[in-house]
């Protein structure tokens, strides 16, 4: 089963397409910076693109609407 789901995610952001823009987006935030920002301290996922769906999991990363 995928953590988190995308269920989840799709109704804290409310699009599948907006929510690749987001992680893609922390993703090169989080390798430009070497990790050294990281929001979350005990992530579940090893790779990148899984922590930043976890920070959106947990409302660390929202969208201004």
């Amino acid at each position: 089963m995928i953590y988190p789901s995308i269920d989840r995610l799709t109704e804290k952001i409310g699009s599948k397409f907006l929510l690749v823009n987001i992680v893609a987006t922390r993703v090169r935030e989080m390798k430009e910076y070497n990790h050294y920002q990281m929001e979350v301290k005990d992530y579940k996922s090893k790779k990148d693109i899984g922590k930043a769906l976890e920070e959106v999991a947990t409302d660390m990363i929202t969208i201004k609407k």
